[in-house]
Order: C-alpha cells, then structure tokens, then sequence
C-alpha cells in the first residue's frame, strides 16, 4: 500500500428520518477530513440536497454514478436511486428503510468487488428495514451473509474493546447459545483481530460470566463450572492469554478491563451496558471477523433529536479513523507475512 494514499471509505446513508444524514454531513463540512480519505456517500444527489438544505450546511457533493468515478478531495456520492423519497425527521418508515438496504447493497457490492477500501454504515432502524428482500437483524448479519469470514461485532473506544459470545437474541436462549464450539470461535476471532488489526502481539482477553457471581461455584447456575471454565483452561494450555469467568457486576466498576486487550461478554447488554456508559457518543462498532473491515457509530437513529442540528457526529468521525488505522494494520500484518512466507520458501536460482 502507498505510504500516503487516501482510503476510499464508502458509507451508508441509513436511515434518512434518523440523525445519520446528519452527522456524515457535520464530519465532512470539516474539509479537513478530506486530508484522511476520499469519501463515497451511497445515496442520491437529490436527497443528500435536499438534508444539506435543511441543515444549511456548506458543503458541495461530487454526484458521480459509480465509486471508480469518485475524485479525492471531494464528498463523493453515487446516485442509488433516482426520486426524492419524503423526509420526515423522527418517523419510522418502510419506505425510507427501503432505500437504506439499497444503499448498503450498493456500497457491499463495492467493497466485495474492492472498488471501496473499507465501509463505514449510518444507523438503521431495524423494523423499517425489514422485508421478503432483506431478513436481517441488522448490519452486521447482512455482511456476515455477504463477505468471507465469521463477523463478531466489537465495540471499540480507545483501548476498551467489547465483544459478545450472544449477541441479538431473546434473553431466554441465551445460556443455551453459548457451547464450546461458539467460545472458542468467538474468542479465537477476537485474538485474531487483536493481533491483525490493531497490532498487540499477543493479546490478553478477559472473559465475563453467564450467571450472576460467575454462577458463585454452582449455586447460582453450573454454567461457568461445565462450559467457561473448561473452553478458558484448554486455550490457556495452548498459550492463548485467555482469562476468567470474571463476575460481571463489578468487573468494570473495578477497573478490571484495564488490565486486558478485549472483554467478551456473555450476551448484549452485559456488554453494550457499560460501554455505553463509559464511552458513549465516542465509541465504534467494529465489525471483526471478515476479510474486508466495516465500522459503525455506536448509537441507533436517535428520532428523537433527528433534524435538530444537535447530533454528535463524534463517533462517526471515530469510526472512518478506525477504518482507517485498522486497514492500515492489516494491510501491513499481510505484507509481513507474505515477506516471511518468501523467506521461507526462496525461489530456486541456477
């Protein structure tokens, strides 16, 4: 990879009743932003227009009709569709989620056939997005459909990083989700983007309990006892600096997740709780697991303030730096090994 070249960073649109519009312009009137990638907003001139109106922002789009046409130094945006779907900040509608999946169809299919460098999706709203067309809980199921790999969603701010064995499902299947084969996965997937992508060599990850007190010896839940504990003594065997299960009351109120390169977490809200109240509005959702690298913000829609001017474009702007940054890791962790793979095996010279 050229030592100064900009990422092409497609993004999403989301969903346009929601604050996403909103915080990709606010990032991008920073021309400054400019300087670290070239973006590629998947939407429509039109409608991106039409929010730029309503915001009174100054900032000028380079409509082209395919990202190879994207120029650096300008907000690019590729036209997905051509009418002006209605805007009604704060209101949950099917035809808006609609054009949301289009979006993310077009810039997935970019990104696959490495047209884009990496993607960056706006929030949806999980409802409006649903159809015949598209089944999926959310983002990161649709890109574990689509792109090679296994894709865990880690939530990244600083060196806090969360991931979850259990992520959107009832509360009630919980305990049974988590088998053998889906700790060691989960946790080989972690210590692989650990070491890949953010560049820390031999990672130390914590993991949390299932029950509370870590099931307290059994008397709580056998959980930890017949299914953690086991699956944590066997990858420590194999040199794997994996520790736990840590109650999870006050793991974080402690200050524990200093002393560790990751945290997994039982199930989302053992996870997201505390994230989101120690970084919220800074953090990412990071999408590991998959040959190609995808980051989020770390809040949804936000109706309620959609359309005010007042949303934060923070954690946006943190997640197109992330992108950036672990592109940049990954790309340098294949060249070296590509670099020793060859040492290895010289080519044969008469």
């Amino acid at each position: 990879m050229q030592e100064n070249k900009k990422l092409k960073i497609g993004i999403t649109i989301g969903d346009m009743n929601g604050v996403g519009p909103e915080i990709i312009l606010k990032t991008f009137t920073d021309k400054r932003m400019l300087e670290f990638c070239t973006p590629i907003i998947y939407s429509s001139a039109k409608s991106l227009e039409a929010i730029k109106n309503h915001f009174k922002y100054n900032i000028d789009f380079n409509s082209i009709k395919s990202s190879a046409q994207a120029e650096e130094n300008k907000v690019n945006t590729v036209n997905c569709w051509n009418e002006t779907p209605q805007i009604n900040f704060g209101t949950k509608d099917k035809n808006i989620g609609k054009h949301a999946v289009i979006s993310l169809k077009a810039a997935t299919s970019d990104l696959k056939e490495d047209q884009i460098d990496v993607i960056v999706t706006s929030p949806i709203n999980k409802d409006c997005v649903q159809s015949d067309e598209f089944n999926f809980p959310g983002h990161t199921d649709y890109l574990d459909s689509e792109i090679k790999g296994s894709a865990l969603m880690l939530m990244v701010s600083g060196s806090l990083r969360i991931g979850l064995l259990t992520d959107h499902i009832p509360i009630s299947k919980i305990a049974e989700s988590i088998t053998k084969e889906v700790i060691e996965n989960k946790v080989n997937t972690i210590h692989k983007t650990l070491v890949e992508d953010f560049k820390i060599s031999k990672p130390k990850i914590a993991i949390l309990g299932i029950n509370p007190h870590s099931g307290d010896n059994g008397v709580i839940g056998s959980e930890e006892k017949t299914v953690l504990i086991p699956i944590i003594q066997q990858m420590r065997e194999n040199n794997m600096l994996v520790f736990g299960p840590y109650s999870a009351d006050s793991f974080f109120g402690s200050g524990q997740q200093e002393s560790f390169d990751a945290v997994i977490a039982a199930y989302h809200d053992q996870g997201l709780i505390p994230f989101k109240t120690l970084s919220f509005g800074q953090g990412v959702n990071y999408t590991a697991g998959l040959e190609k690298i995808r980051t989020s913000p770390d809040h949804g829609t936000a109706y309620s303030i959609a359309g005010k001017g007042i949303a934060d474009e923070t954690s946006f702007k943190e997640a197109i730096f992330l992108a950036i940054l672990t592109h940049k890791n990954r790309t340098e962790h294949q060249e070296l090994i590509k670099g020793a793979i060859k040492e290895e095996n010289p080519t044969k010279t008469k």
